[in-house]
């Protein structure tokens, strides 16, 4: 028995008015998740906990069977990970924003504009910076994203983001979270990180380039998400899993790392609207037959629910159940389906709203509950269960767990 889990980030959503005050997975036509539905069990998840709002990448934790709260310090790690940066046990990584300030260091604009192009024109320049007792390491990452790497003896991750969330104010100071000396050290290093950055890209030939074009410079960088990169036992020593990853985001590419997997690299998969659904669902159909276990992760669901287009939505969950036509024959498999979050277009963002869950194969119960979505899941077999539930269910079906006790 293998094991498929796949995952539509932000699936779950809330009645939409102009949808009959159904969701968005209720409306649409899903031929091929309507006829896996018939064959297992379903139910509604909290990947964190009931009320917590889940971000990804602890909830990808969650649905892996790690602890979020013992295994999360940040999302830096993730993104560094995903990026296939070299991080090593110890590194503080952070994410930052390419932003546009003035000369009084007040944030006009925390994306530059969106920037697209020359970025890793900047990151080079960025890694010209030398601060006395620390290495740095810059990397650009998709449009005005990059990631921050500090190597070094003495660090802490328990410091406070410079980003002020908003424009119109002016770039915070990091600040330790704790006590110690680590810490105190480490938020004077990335306050000078700041400061530098500041004078290497106000006058780079990129921002010369975008003023004369009227577009923001990319003149600063916002350190955020501070994270610490440690050791865990991974799927293979963990599960007796070997497991593969198809993703098209770095951050679920980074998770998917962080707990042993081997991410596969499928052209066309940008973890974006114009993402190639086909070609990541033949490619996790293709690793099956070398690997245990799968994970196939689609982003736009999200996106949808993001920018608030429950149309959209719609669109891309019928395009996503059009994709996986090819799980439908899959043997010896078993196919789990599920979000790790809900964005509801209505807001805009994660909510805590649980996700719908379905778990289909041959020996599987069969709970009677036709169709996949979050009223008809909430009937089904499986009830209400956690994330950290999900990894153990998935091995017994599997047969691979141990019996508890005499």
């Amino acid at each position: 028995m293998k094991a498929l889990l796949v995952i539509f980030d932000g699936l779950g959503d809330r009645p939409v008015k102009q949808l009959g005050y159904k969701t968005p997975l209720q409306v649409a036509e899903k031929p091929n998740l309507d006829k896996l539905s018939v064959t297992g069990i379903k139910g509604i998840m909290d990947t964190i906990a009931p009320g917590v709002r889940p971000g990804s990448a602890p909830a990808h934790l969650a649905i892996f069977g790690y602890d979020p709260y013992k295994y999360y310090t940040g999302r830096g790690i993730f993104e560094a990970l995903g990026m296939g940066l070299d991080v090593r046990e110890g590194d503080v990584v952070f994410r930052f924003n390419f932003a546009t300030v003035d000369e009084e260091m007040r944030v006009v604009d925390r994306r530059a504009g969106r920037i697209k192009r020359y970025t890793e024109d900047l990151a080079e320049a960025l890694n010209t910076i030398e601060i006395p007792g620390v290495e740095l390491i810059f990397k650009e990452a998709v449009e005005h994203r990059g990631v921050l790497v500090l190597r070094g003896e003495g660090l802490s991750w328990k410091v406070s983001d410079v980003d002020p969330g908003k424009t119109g104010f002016k770039v915070k100071m990091c600040k330790p979270l704790d006590g110690s000396l680590e810490a105190l050290r480490t938020a004077e290093i990335v306050n000078k990180v700041v400061a530098e950055s500041y004078k290497v890209l106000k006058d780079h030939w990129v921002n010369k380039d975008r003023i004369s074009r009227g577009l923001p410079p990319a003149n600063i960088i916002l350190p955020r998400g501070a994270s610490i990169s440690t050791k865990v036992k991974g799927f293979k020593e963990r599960y007796k899993l070997r497991a593969y990853c198809v993703a098209g985001g770095t951050l679920y590419k980074g998770v998917a790392k962080f707990v042993g997997m081997e991410v596969l690299n499928v052209p066309g998969a940008t973890g974006t609207y114009g993402t190639d659904y086909d070609a990541k669902v033949h490619a996790a159909v293709r690793a099956l037959k070398d690997g245990d276990f799968v994970y196939l992760h689609f982003k736009p669901t999200d996106l949808a629910g993001e920018d608030g287009d429950f149309r959209r939505k719609v669109d891309i969950i019928q395009r996503i159940d059009k994709a996986l036509e090819p799980i439908i024959s899959l043997e010896d498999t078993l196919v789990v389906i599920t979000g790790d979050h809900s964005t509801p277009c209505s807001i805009k963002t994660h909510s805590a709203d649980p996700v719908p869950i379905m778990i289909c194969g041959e020996e599987v119960r069969r709970d009677g509950v036709k169709g996949f979505d979050e009223i008809s899941a909430a009937r089904g077999g499986l009830s209400r269960i956690r994330g950290l539930h999900l990894m153990p269910i998935i091995l017994d079906l599997m047969n691979l767990t141990e019996k508890y006790g005499a």
